[in-house]
């Protein structure tokens, strides 16, 4: 059992979304719903909410983002970040561009990395660990054609000592998806019908609400049981993933093949 952290109960909660990609819209367009339900809750201060991603809207994106043929040319973040605001009456922030060395987001309280290459999670991780640094959580999502995975851990950072319970990043209980040698290599899709041909409808959507529901679980509750899942849409099946070095330490052993099994 994983219990959240007391000063997060008595303020804002800085959160930034890395990628307006599939996950991430997905991911934003859902945080409204969390901000507002713990506000009822008794909360002081909800979700203060940046995204950040330097893409621009393509044709492509049109089909399985929520983005239209009217906003093709216009910053991803921007677009997002507007919607939300003015449906929402909200205030949250946009960082149209991409995540670099040069980026300051050591001190948010929950980054969710919605990336779709090896490279930028490790950028993500070198942002988020490290005793400068003081996020409390890493929130990863990362999928294929119709499967996927979510994790939340607590990166070894000036904030999160190390200890037992601390609960393990995505690169610590799977060091594969940190590989980048493992990133395919034939770019991003630049039709509509390759867009559809590499991934699933309603993967983004599935795997993005799940992870928002553990999210409300940790926020509205105060304390998970579990701290991520595996999503495989194709067969309507998922299975957390416990909170449990035990565990932890046989999936490293068991590397890439746990993946895949969770996965088929």
């Amino acid at each position: 059992m994983h219990t959240l952290t007391a000063d997060l109960l008595r303020r804002e909660v800085r959160v930034l979304v890395v990628g307006c990609g599939g996950n991430g819209t997905a991911i934003a367009a859902g945080l409204p719903y969390l901000h507002q339900a713990m506000l009822v809750a008794g909360h002081p201060g909800g979700l203060r909410v940046t995204l950040m991603d330097g893409d621009i809207i393509s044709s492509a994106n049109c089909v399985r983002q929520p983005f239209s043929s009217a906003e093709i040319g216009l910053a991803k973040a921007v677009v997002m970040v507007s919607r939300l605001n003015l449906f929402w009456g909200l205030d949250w922030t946009a960082s149209p561009e991409f995540l670099s060395e040069q980026s300051k987001i050591g001190d948010f309280d929950v980054v969710i990395g919605c990336v779709d290459t090896r490279a930028a999670r490790i950028m993500i991780g070198k942002h988020v660990q490290g005793w400068r640094n003081r996020v409390g959580y890493w929130l990863d999502l990362g999928n294929s054609a119709d499967s996927g995975q979510f994790v939340l851990g607590q990166p070894l950072n000036g904030r999160n000592r190390r200890s037992m319970d601390r609960l393990r990043t995505a690169p610590e209980v799977f060091p594969e998806l940190s590989d980048e040698s493992l990133d395919a290599t034939d770019g991003p899709s630049c039709s509509t019908a390759e867009a559809l041909e590499r991934q699933e409808p309603f993967v983004n959507q599935t795997l993005a609400q799940h992870a928002l529901a553990l999210l409300t679980r940790l926020f509205r509750y105060g304390r998970i049981d579990h701290h991520g899942a595996f999503v495989n849409v194709a067969q309507n099946r998922v299975q957390p993933l416990a909170i449990s070095p035990a565990l932890w330490k046989n999936i490293r052993r068991r590397g890439r093949r746990f993946l895949k099994n969770v996965a088929a």
